[in-house]
């Protein structure tokens, strides 16, 4: 039954439009991957482009395995080629920021998430972790935990959604959030691959399921402290790419990736600090959403990278969405900018759930954005400036 199962799923991507890569053969290349590689270790880094959602990897051979972040020497690249400097002076700093173990070419080698500095040390337009990773050491003695939803859509290289009919569409949506079947879940072996790979490399993923739509899937990850959320989602968002290239397929993180009736794709996020987590922090709970309310506009900019235009795509009041230009929050309301689940209501106790940030957002952004207005009590439209 399983070998049945996976030649139609097999069969079914020979139909899409898939990358000429996944054809070639893995058997001959699992032929050079047994080689041994001795005591060399390779390095794969990685990066966030100028476009602020592309991710870019090269790698490199250490001489021996890191045990940390400070064993990984700096790198650089060529900016000119992902959006992020003019030819005439394209040479950029990459500095390890999070490693974790590589799940494509196993142990000893490494995944290095990376931090982009110009040629004068200070970041990128896109490296919003330096600023992120400084607004958390201010908050460090709250304990802020977040959670990330991450939604996502399989799709074929034209773009048409995996599964889909060539001409037409499937059902309507329905039967397909945490379906089991061949005619409900779409791409499974997709998901299955991308979990087991996620354990593996030590991201801290903690679930998955399919979504509304078919062909739209997402992951969890968390609870992370601090800045490790963002550098947890980015390396599994990484993860499902690579993922996704050996089956020759697209993950796409478009917040509306087809119009109509149809769900889109949000980053739900949630958030507690230590004082919500106890006894009596509903009222924190409480606090914190008062805040929110009074900075709406300031939030949905920061929650895509296109300041709210790809937003607004998708929070239309339908579909699982609040409206983007009202801000409202209710128990176990999933029509509402934030949602406080019923059992936080009744306990009294535990987080909160701002379901505003794009699929597409950038974690680092959306994470300290609410620090700023939660924890450090910001108004106003713009971010306030600290010193050293």
């Amino acid at each position: 039954m399983i070998a049945l199962c996976s030649k139609v799923f097999q069969a079914l991507i020979e139909k899409m439009a898939t990358s000429e890569s996944a054809s070639l053969s893995k058997t001959v290349k699992q032929h050079y991957m047994d080689l041994s590689q001795g005591d060399k270790v390779q390095a794969m880094y990685i990066w966030i482009d100028g476009t602020g959602e592309g991710l870019r990897c090269k790698t490199r051979t250490l001489d021996s395995e890191p045990k940390n972040i400070d064993d990984l020497p700096e790198w650089n690249f060529d900016g000119s080629s992902t959006y992020q400097s003019e030819g005439s002076n394209s040479d950029m700093y990459l500095i390890p920021a999070a490693m974790f173990r590589d799940p494509f070419r196993k142990d000893p080698n490494k995944l290095v998430l990376c931090e982009v500095l110009k040629y004068n040390r200070k970041p990128t337009e896109t490296n919003l972790r330096l600023m992120c990773k400084k607004i958390m050491e201010m908050v460090e003695n709250q304990v802020p935990w977040f959670g990330m939803e991450q939604e996502y859509t399989i799709l074929g290289t034209d773009g048409h959604p995996f599964g889909w009919p060539s001409n037409g569409f499937p059902g309507p949506q329905g039967p397909y959030y945490c379906g089991v079947g061949a005619d409900k879940a779409y791409g499974r072996d997709i998901v299955e691959a991308h979990y087991r790979a996620c354990l593996y490399a030590g991201v801290m993923i903690c679930g998955t399921n399919a979504e509304v739509m078919p062909a739209q899937w997402e992951f969890q990850v968390g609870p992370c402290e601090g800045i490790n959320m963002g550098d947890h989602l980015w390396a599994a968002r990484f993860i499902l790419h690579r993922v996704c290239e050996d089956f020759g397929v697209v993950a796409s993180f478009d917040p509306k990736p087809i119009p109509g009736n149809w769900n889109g794709a949000g980053c739900h996020t949630n958030f507690s600090t230590k004082e919500m987590r106890e006894d009596g922090g509903l009222r924190g709970i409480e606090d914190s959403i008062e805040k929110l309310g009074r900075r709406h506009c300031y939030h949905i900019r920061a929650y895509d990278p296109k300041g709210g235009l790809d937003n607004a795509r998708r929070l239309t009041g339908h579909h699982e969405t609040s409206n983007i230009h009202e801000f409202s929050a209710g128990v176990a309301n999933r029509g509402a900018s934030i949602r406080i689940p019923r059992s936080v209501g009744q306990d009294k106790k535990g987080y909160f759930e701002d379901r505003r940030p794009s699929a597409n957002c950038d974690p680092y952004a959306v994470t300290e954005a609410l620090i700023r207005t939660c924890l450090l009590s910001e108004e106003g439209e713009e971010p306030k400036e600290y010193s050293k």
